[in-house]
């Protein structure tokens, strides 16, 4: 590869206008001759850049709603020759072929137009096929040409010649080059994807990822692993749309349980009640509604006190002074929301490294999503978890039906249950959690767990009786045996609420019978590994 190359000659075509006319001055200014086509050779003309049209170099008109304006051997082969090769240079001189120095490019927005909800026809019409053809041609070249595909490079380009005489160097244009096949890749992944989801394909020959950096990490789950957070580039509000009014930079493992704290919390309709969860390594140790945000509060937070130490608190309303009170008597590491009072903000602002994130908004936790998981030599692709069970879905199965303030607590129970890692299971009292076990081996584990925060959490209140005593049982899948069922009842469960589907759900049924519980069953499990 050369050492330094000289921009002498660039072509701008660039759908994104952000920065282009003060990009033109500077390059003019440094005696850059400029090549431009339709909205961007006017834009510059009309700020005072002397501007050639590409038209001009080909000697053919845009065409064809200007599909066609750029793919042509004087722009290809002015971007790909090579200046070192004597039969290309020959061939450049024998048809005319000007050296192309420097390509900015920026695609025809195709995923806003896909985000917009546009249809079919419009959104093909803004996928780009010049650009991603003019950037690889560029990127593969990177021994002479710079190619710019983002706004952020502009400034870089010109410190880079300012520093090289007029001149870039190789390093610089081998960034450039990875840079812009990551963009063209990201693109045509999206296109995919689009196509696929369009056409219904549950399951394409080749699927595609793709991800904007929006944060690099200072370690991952340990310090002695590297990390980065990509954003997929969708409005879906949470972690990775959120505005941060404060606080140190977010952790991998905060971006992890964020995520999964909000996502929870998302679940309860906040013009219904308001909500809170309190997560702690992605699951909920406190999950409650309340009369007020400030009072479901309390109620996730007496589900586990020691867990909440520490923890990510999702709200499903704007956060209110009351509330955000409450929260710093205890050390939190975030707190997310849909908004945040002027007088919230304050009170957290004494509070200098708690993170505060605003989304402007909740998931809708029924959206149809993608969900991956990489394993060795592959991923793992599926359909996010966005089941949904209503009262009517239940059926009940033993000779106890639950009470109407039974079957509140067993949707509840179920809503949480579906975000507790397997196997799950969960106790909810009065619309809060008084009880989860989450992720061991076996469900009778779950469940004694789950018990044994219920009695500890009542004896540190100064209360008789355990929590879970009079309450909700929830199972994220089947009991396969009675014993689970009849440790939930021993700990004071009195109604249950479970998929059903288990070789045992008769010997599971009358357990149930004879502990004189109420079962319904879902038809629906919620799996979270």
């Amino acid at each position: 590869m050369t050492d330094l190359t000289p921009v002498r000659r660039a072509l701008i075509s660039v759908s994104d206008k952000t920065g282009l006319t003060e990009l033109g001055k500077e390059l003019e200014a440094r005696g850059v001759e400029i090549l431009s086509t339709g909205g961007s050779a006017k834009a510059l003309r009309d700020a005072g850049v002397a501007v050639k049209d590409v038209s001009e170099v080909t000697e053919f008109p845009e065409m064809m709603d200007g599909r066609v304006k750029t793919l042509h051997p004087r722009v290809h082969g002015g971007l790909l020759a090579l200046r070192d090769n004597a039969d290309h240079v020959a061939a450049m001189e024998e048809h005319g072929i000007g050296a192309i120095d420097l390509l900015v490019v920026n695609l025809y927005p195709f995923e806003a137009t896909v985000a917009a909800g546009a249809d079919y026809d419009t959104c093909i019409e803004n996928l780009d096929i010049g650009g991603p053809a003019m950037i690889r041609a560029a990127a593969k070249n990177a021994a002479f040409v710079n190619v710019i595909v983002d706004v952020e490079d502009y400034a870089k380009l010109l410190g880079d010649m300012d520093q090289h005489g007029g001149a870039t160097c190789p390093k610089f244009r081998k960034k450039l080059s990875q840079k812009a096949y990551a963009r063209t890749a990201a693109y045509d992944a999206a296109v995919s994807t689009w196509m696929a989801g369009q056409l219904a394909l549950e399951a394409p020959k080749r699927r595609a990822f793709a991800g904007e950096l929006k944060q690099t990490l200072r370690y991952g789950e340990n310090s002695h692993q590297k990390a980065a957070f990509y954003a997929d580039g969708s409005n879906r509000p949470g972690v990775a749309t959120a505005r941060q009014l404060q606080g140190k930079e977010l952790s991998y493992n905060n971006i992890n349980d964020t995520d999964a704290a909000f996502e929870l919390v998302a679940e309860f309709d906040p013009a219904v009640s308001p909500a809170v969860a309190i997560i702690k390594h992605a699951n909920p140790c406190g999950v409650a509604v309340g009369e007020s945000l400030v009072d479901a509060y309390q109620k996730a937070f007496d589900c586990d006190r020691t867990s909440a130490f520490g923890g990510i608190v999702a709200l499903n309303q704007p956060l209110d002074a009351q509330t955000a009170t409450k929260i710093v008597e205890i050390f939190t590491e975030v707190v997310i929301a849909p908004g945040a009072s002027d007088e919230a903000i304050e009170i957290f602002a004494a509070k200098k490294n708690l993170r505060l994130l605003l989304t402007d908004g909740l998931p809708n936790v029924r959206e149809p999503l993608t969900a991956y998981k990489q394993v060795a030599g592959g991923t793992l692709v599926q359909d996010k978890d966005v089941g949904y069970v209503g009262k009517d879905d239940l059926k009940v199965v033993t000779q106890k039906a639950p009470t109407d303030e039974q079957l509140n607590d067993l949707l509840f129970a179920w809503k949480v249950a579906k975000h507790v890692k397997s196997n799950a299971i969960v106790y909810v009292k009065n619309g809060a959690t008084v009880g989860v076990g989450a992720g061991q081996m076996s469900r009778l584990d779950s469940a004694n767990v789950a018990a044994a925060k219920a009695e500890r959490m009542a004896a540190e209140l100064g209360l008789d009786e355990s929590l879970a005593k009079g309450s909700a049982v929830a199972s994220d899948a089947f009991f396969p045996f009675p014993d689970g069922l009849l440790e939930a009842a021993a700990a004071g469960g009195t109604c249950v609420i479970q998929p059903g589907g288990s070789m045992r759900d008769k010997e599971v049924i009358e357990a149930a019978d004879e502990a004189g519980l109420a079962m319904v069953f879902t038809g629906m499990r919620h799996f979270r590994h």
